[in-house]
């Protein structure tokens, strides 16, 4: 049976997208059996970064409103054949997504599965809800500035109560992704230190990624950067964030940080 997985932020442009298919990718070449799935209908952006823009024939709606099989929808990865791509539809909006028709998909997922990713869309109305609501554990991905950490403060707050878990009164997990994180800058007070978004948030820090153009480069060329070029810094440090969701106790440092932070980050609990 498969773990659920939702990728989510209160504000867009945060990496939600990329960190889905850096983490979904890291998870496969563990030997992991994946499938990432877009629930940001309208827009579609998971199979660009995964390359697969050209092999979408049938998607997420299609599925969830019997227009086609989940068999029919499902891509899998050139690349890694435990990797798969369940794309959301560019030509409907979220109204489309039924909360039944999404239960039905997510339980088929589940047995097919070891890891469901969900890629939410921004913001904090339906089509977040239906992204985290299966979930048993979250990646909250934010930037180092006050509004997208404030706003992953309301959807930590979501999770604990618009989640099926929350209805059964159990407790998601929930873990911080800081992205595009800039240890010089941070120094310089242009961006809110690690500390002080920990503070704020107060949920357990997954991973640091660093600010780096191969996050691009691997983006425009449709490739998880943790494949693009594995020995860069951002994939290295999705692997090890990776590492982390599968239970192994991976040591964090700051990027270009001498200073080791396992003990004093890793594995912060919410207050």
């Amino acid at each position: 049976m498969a773990k659920v997985l939702v990728v989510t932020s209160g504000k867009g442009g945060v990496g939600k997208t990329t960190s889905t298919a850096a983490l979904g990718a890291a998870l496969a070449a563990m030997g992991q059996n994946v499938v990432v799935v877009d629930f940001d209908v309208g827009l579609r952006n998971l199979d660009l970064v995964m390359g697969a823009e050209r092999r979408v024939v049938y998607d997420l709606i299609n599925v969830v409103q019997g227009d086609a099989k989940l068999a029919q929808a499902l891509i899998r990865d050139k690349r890694l054949d435990s990797l798969s791509l369940l794309p959301a539809s560019q030509t409907r909006d979220k109204d489309a997504l039924s909360e039944e028709g999404v239960d039905k998909v997510m339980a088929e997922l589940r047995e097919k599965f070891d890891w469901v990713i969900c890629d939410s869309p921004a913001g904090i109305e339906r089509g977040p809800t239906l992204a985290m609501r299966h979930a048993d554990v979250a990646v909250v991905v934010t930037n180092p500035e006050v509004s997208s950490v404030r706003d992953s403060d309301r959807i930590i707050g979501l999770l604990d109560s618009k989640t099926l878990k929350a209805e059964r009164g159990e407790r998601m997990d929930k873990h911080l992704l800081l992205t595009r994180y800039d240890p010089a800058r941070a120094e310089r007070g242009e961006m809110l230190k690690v500390d002080d978004v920990l503070e704020i948030l107060s949920i357990p820090l997954l991973g640091i990624i660093p600010e780096s153009q191969e996050v691009l480069r691997a983006s425009n060329l449709g490739t998880p950067v943790t494949l693009c070029n594995p020995a860069s810094a951002p994939a290295k440090a999705y692997s090890d964030a990776a590492r982390r969701l599968s239970g192994e106790p991976i040591a964090m440092a700051v990027p270009n940080d001498r200073r080791g932070l396992f003990g004093k980050l890793f594995g912060r609990r919410a207050a």
